[in-house]
């Protein structure tokens, strides 16, 4: 068991120091901080944005980040940043095996890979979605991605992420959030690890509105964990990784960036269980739509239409009456990207494994594989329990972009129209 301690909330103003008196009292910015530090201000939103908006935080470090050499480029390998048009975006219905894990020493910005891309990392919009893959720990080197926020969704394994911020572990079953342009590394907890990240170009992830279901459900606010202050005070020859543009870059460092001895502020990194998700769901009849599942949200600048959705599909009880309960057929104007984290989804009984990902764009029609329609069609309606299940969903207003690695690559399934050829033809004339 992990002896890591945390803060609790989401969107606070958090404080948190290492050492005591660390953290100046009634400024942010005293003539001369404690300790002999460096005060230092990041930021995650425009200095103006609106107060509800806003996100920045102060660090009380030991070196100020300007300490590092100038960068050079690197090898983005199988790295994708949209827009990315190096080959056309077909409008089928699409689903992929297991990435493979790695079977060289790989680390976790050696192992990433694109499999699909949206909006525009310039304009600030859209979304990357990439697979990470590591068997090796990062000690001397360190990451930022000044592109976008990291959304972590382990599959196997599980990391501890050293932030500016601090120290937080995520396992499979949980979710991490690292902010844009924050400093991290990140050690495996297990021999090898796999899992789906998610960039997001777009404004920060907030909590969803939680509309007539009232003050309570959906992800709390108090569920949410980030890490308390914890520095590496170390020298010697160290390497910073930076995403900027689309780009790898490198610098060297004669020091560790994750030298902050206090913080305060608002923007974080966090961690949540997603079994602590409150589901929502019928008690009458019907098949509600997927939002009532929404954990995070990436707003757009229309109202109700997300740059991305984060949602999941947990355990939970069905007890919807003459319903057939799963997901209904359907051609929607979102594109949905899906993953599985483990077990079963229920609207695909065979072919979707854990690790593996699906995607249908905007309007491609899609829904539950013949055997799941035929069986749920005629089943005895009691409650039922779904188990054993954790699936998720990334939803987003943009057409979600294939990489050239993933229309080409031999996880993709070329026979998934398949599990729809059983269909028949149900009409007789007659009423039931």
């Amino acid at each position: 068991m992990s002896n890591l301690q945390y803060l609790h909330g989401f969107g606070n103003e958090f404080e948190s120091e290492a050492l005591t008196g660390a953290l100046p009292i009634g400024r942010f910015s005293p003539q001369r901080v404690n300790y002999g530090l460096y005060a230092e201000q990041f930021s995650s939103t425009a200095f103006t944005a609106p107060r509800a908006d806003n996100r920045r935080t102060w660090f009380y470090r030991i070196r100020p980040s300007v300490m590092q050499s100038d960068y050079s480029a690197l090898d983005t390998g199988l790295i994708r940043t949209a827009p990315s048009n190096e080959i056309p975006t077909p409008p089928s219905m699409l689903r992929w095996n297991p990435i493979p894990m790695a079977t060289q020493p790989t680390d976790f910005i050696e192992g990433l890979v694109t499999l699909a891309t949206n909006g525009s990392a310039a304009m600030q919009a859209g979304m990357a979605v990439h697979m990470y893959r590591a068997n090796q720990s990062m000690t001397e080197r360190f990451f930022t991605n000044a592109d976008g926020e990291l959304l972590f969704i382990p599959q196997q394994g599980g990391l501890r992420l050293h932030t500016e911020c601090g120290v937080l572990e995520v396992n499979s079953g949980e979710i991490a959030v690292i902010p844009r342009g924050m400093k991290f590394r990140v050690v495996l907890l297990d021999h090898e690890v796999r899992g789906y990240l998610c960039e997001n170009y777009g404004h920060p992830f907030i909590l969803p509105e939680r509309g007539p279901v009232g003050a309570n459900g959906y992800a709390n606010d108090r569920d949410f964990e980030i890490p308390v202050a914890a520095y590496e005070d170390r020298e010697g020859q160290f390497e910073l990784v930076t995403k900027f543009m689309g780009q790898l870059y490198r610098c060297e460092l004669d020091h560790s960036p994750l030298d902050v001895v206090a913080w305060t502020g608002n923007s974080v990194p966090y961690r949540y269980d997603l079994a602590r998700f409150n589901v929502m769901n019928t008690v009458s009849y019907d098949h509600p739509d997927p939002s009532i599942f929404t954990v995070l949200t990436s707003p757009s600048g229309t109202a109700g239409v997300a740059n991305i959705d984060f949602v999941i599909f947990p355990p939970r009880w069905m007890v919807a009456e003459n319903t057939f309960r799963p997901p209904w057929y359907h051609r929607n104007v979102m594109s949905e990207l899906m993953g599985l984290i483990h077990g079963v989804y229920d609207a695909k009984e065979t072919g979707f494994l854990p690790g593996g990902m699906s995607l249908h764009n905007s309007h491609a029609p899609h829904g539950p594989e013949a055997a799941v329609f035929e069986k749920a069609s005629q089943v005895e309606l009691t409650p039922q329990r779904y188990e054993n299940t954790l699936a998720f969903m990334l939803e987003s207003r943009y057409v979600i972009q294939p990489t050239r690695y993933a229309l080409e690559c031999p996880e993709r399934q070329q026979n998934y129209l398949d599990c729809w050829a059983g269909l028949k033809k149900q009409f007789t004339g007659a009423t039931l």
